[in-house]
């Protein structure tokens, strides 16, 4: 369909605010922290459930394709629209409309920024565990399309854990409720489980009700730098050995440090060394206490290069600022980050990082590694100097087809939490056999058969 024509279809169905054809809004809507970009032909503006049903059964009549989007930050492309048509915002819908402290849950609509819904139910002493780096950017819609995780999810789970029920709209316009308000249910298939991480193939979802548990009263945390990666991922195991589970425990490698040193807008309490271990520990004061000095005790006897220990919720937060600005740092150097959000099992965490070292011996692509050590979920983020990006496509791509390929072959997966999306979609045969992928296109092909939704991505 023309996009004139599109654009005058749709405005007999909205508003004349919530439909655009206007280029910057095109062009946002074209991309988010991937590389790919593709403009849609134009933008609706979601504001309810009913305006998302009458976009879907409209696409679905003139076989319009549609990408929904949220806040735009994921990394893997996932929101590109790459068939043009109709990029589909749910930014708008942006309510908590219960905080239920009784029932333990939240409902909320997709457009809701993950770290405004932490906010709102911490003042009433509960807690939504799931935190992604980017908790101040992101939309709990997005989260659910990607199954996001974060550091948190080693001791509390991942986004699925969470989501309780759903309401979604279908390709066509049906709009679909699954679970509920109970925090058991096994009525039927677990179709809220279908949707969470389905990346927005299978339906738009438009409302979430989201379990929350009590707030722990106290934190604490440690940080210590080693002097090889090696250091710090045997007191990775040496935590576990000794018994405890951390409600976070990340690592980070030279290079990322290193950029993290020399980014003016970064933390100055980088420790020295080649390597970063942060352990954060929770639940009720006294046990907290007790644990931190007992983790400190087990920490110094394994020669860290500096071992720091915050026992406040503002210490702990300064501790963290270090983690938070490792990203922020690498995209300081002018570098391209591919980030690969890969999982080992996690007692392949030290030869991981050998094999991350011999990868850039043999590329020449400097390889920054951090990420959940508890998990083994490590973004591997390949380094491309921005001139490089076309000339050097295939060196990239050749990089990336040896890294999928080992994580593969010790039992890992491709993606921990950032989905497949774009960025991906060249390795989905290697990582689902043939008869995972064919009932995945079967499910696909059920629920949107004319396939309108999120067109272009692993499934084509």
């Amino acid at each position: 369909m023309h996009p004139d024509l599109l654009r005058t279809h749709l405005l007999g169905l909205f508003r004349e605010d919530q439909v655009s054809t206007d280029p910057r809004q095109l062009q946002v809507h074209a991309t988010d922290k991937w590389y790919a970009s593709h403009e849609p032909e134009v933008v609706v503006f979601a504001e309810s459930t009913d305006d998302v049903s009458r976009v879907l059964a409209f696409a679905q009549e003139h076989g319009v394709p549609v990408t929904p989007r949220g806040a735009g930050v994921g990394y893997v492309g996932g929101c590109v629209p790459v068939r043009a048509g109709i990029a589909l915002s749910v930014a708008r819908m942006n309510r908590i409309l219960e905080i239920s402290p009784e029932d333990g849950l939240a409902v909320v609509q997709p457009g809701v920024i993950t770290g405004d819904l932490q906010d709102a139910v911490k003042r009433l002493g509960w807690y939504y565990p799931p935190d992604p780096a980017s908790l101040r950017e992101c939309s709990l819609g997005g989260n659910v399309a990607t199954n996001a995780g974060g550091p948190k999810c080693l001791k509390y789970g991942v986004t699925r854990s969470y989501v309780l029920g759903l309401e979604a709209v279908l390709a066509g316009g049906d709009v679909l409720r699954a679970g509920g308000r109970t925090h058991k249910n096994k009525t039927g298939f677990d179709l809220v489980g279908l949707f969470v991480g389905s990346e927005g193939m299978l339906g738009v979802v438009t409302e979430i009700t989201l379990r929350l548990i009590p707030l722990p009263p106290a934190r604490a945390a440690l940080s210590a730098g080693f002097r090889t990666f090696e250091e710090a991922a045997a007191a990775v195991q040496a935590v576990f050995a000794a018994g405890f589970l951390p409600s976070a425990l990340e690592i980070s490698d030279a290079f990322t440090l290193r950029a993290a040193r020399e980014n003016p807008d970064a933390p100055r309490n980088v420790p020295p060394g080649d390597a970063h271990l942060l352990l954060e520990i929770d639940g009720q004061p006294e046990a907290v206490a007790g644990d931190c000095l007992k983790l400190q005790k087990l920490l110094a006897e394994l020669g860290p290069t500096r071992l720091e220990t915050a026992a406040s919720e503002a210490a702990c937060e300064g501790i963290w600022e270090i983690r938070r600005s490792f990203s922020y740092s690498l995209k300081a150097t002018g570098l391209i980050k591919l980030n690969e959000d890969i999982v080992v099992p996690r007692g392949r965490l030290v030869d991981l990082a050998r094999f991350s070292r011999q990868l850039q011996e043999e590329t020449g692509f400097a390889v920054a590694s951090f990420g959940h050590a508890g998990d083994g979920n490590i973004h591997v983020n390949i380094m491309v100097h921005p001139g490089d990006m076309q000339e050097k496509r295939d060196q990239v791509d050749a990089a990336l087809d040896r890294l999928f390929r080992q994580v593969l072959a010790w039992g890992g997966a491709i993606t921990g939490e950032h989905g497949v999306g774009l960025a991906k979609k060249r390795w989905i045969g290697q990582a689902l056999d043939p008869v995972n992928l064919a009932t995945h296109r079967a499910l696909k092909a059920a629920l949107d058969p004319r396939g309108i939704l999120n067109p272009g991505k692993f499934l084509d």
